[in-house]
């Protein structure tokens, strides 16, 4: 088994679109705004977020 990494945006869209295919709404948004931020582009940053609808999920302390 290979364990997946994530050292680009394009790892966390991939990972958010897998869950939400199989259900997992919350998390989807979760790894789509971790997508985001690390998206340079302002548009396709602002792309990915209308991808995955809803307020952001990530507590900033």
């Amino acid at each position: 088994m290979t364990a997946n990494t994530f050292n680009h945006a394009a790892d966390y869209l991939d990972a958010a679109r897998e869950m939400a295919d199989t259900g997992r709404p919350t998390l989807a948004r979760l790894l789509a705004e971790e997508a985001s931020a690390r998206t340079a582009d302002p548009k396709n940053a602002a792309r990915i977020l209308a991808e995955f609808p809803g307020g952001t999920l990530r507590s900033e302390s």
